[in-house]
């Protein structure tokens, strides 16, 4: 009797550690689902990267959003520009303009899309997109972005250069 009992225990938590098993290995698998999936949507998401064309002009994809984005830097700090051809001037966030050392500068209230929000007009030695760079801007500070190192490109940066636009794609050319 001792045995059939001591029988039916052993296949109870044999029974009981098969399903443990079972259960373990369905979460380590839809975690590695989830992390795939969360993998390729990250990727899916970021802009089409800049093309340099031959003529030093540089080539931008409109994103899934609908804006066009570009990577670049203010006096030598990388940025995340968004092209934002109603801005009067490039706008960053206060973080950026600390790392890109843009100190001091006009005490401003900016009108935006968002409402009204204050910040500084500071000038910036240089700004560089892709091949194209000018020098001794006005840089906005105080936007609000999804991330520190994000900016606004706006048309004093534009506006030296030839902007083109086809379908879903501006190109930016020197003059």
């Amino acid at each position: 009797m001792e045995r059939g009992i001591s029988s039916v225990h052993s296949q109870n938590s044999a029974a009981r550690r098969s399903l443990w098993r079972m259960q373990a290995g369905m979460a380590i698998f839809w975690v590695v689902v989830l992390g795939v999936m969360y993998v390729a949507m990250d990727r899916y998401m970021q802009p089409a990267a800049s093309v340099i064309t031959s003529d030093g002009g540089l080539q931008l994809q409109r994103h899934r959003d609908g804006h066009f984005y570009v990577d670049g830097s203010i006096n030598g700090q990388p940025v995340r520009f968004m092209v934002d051809t109603g801005a009067t001037s490039i706008s960053v966030t206060d973080a950026l303009a600390q790392r890109a050392g843009l100190e001091g500068g006009e005490l401003v209230q900016f009108r935006t899309a968002n409402g009204v929000r204050m910040g500084r007009l500071v000038r910036a030695q240089s700004v560089t997109v892709g091949p194209l760079q000018a020098r001794n801007l006005t840089v906005g500070t105080g936007y609000t972005g999804s991330s520190e190192q994000d900016a606004l490109l706006g048309q004093n940066f534009l506006r030296q250069f030839d902007v083109l636009m086809r379908g879903d794609v501006l190109e930016l050319r020197p003059r």
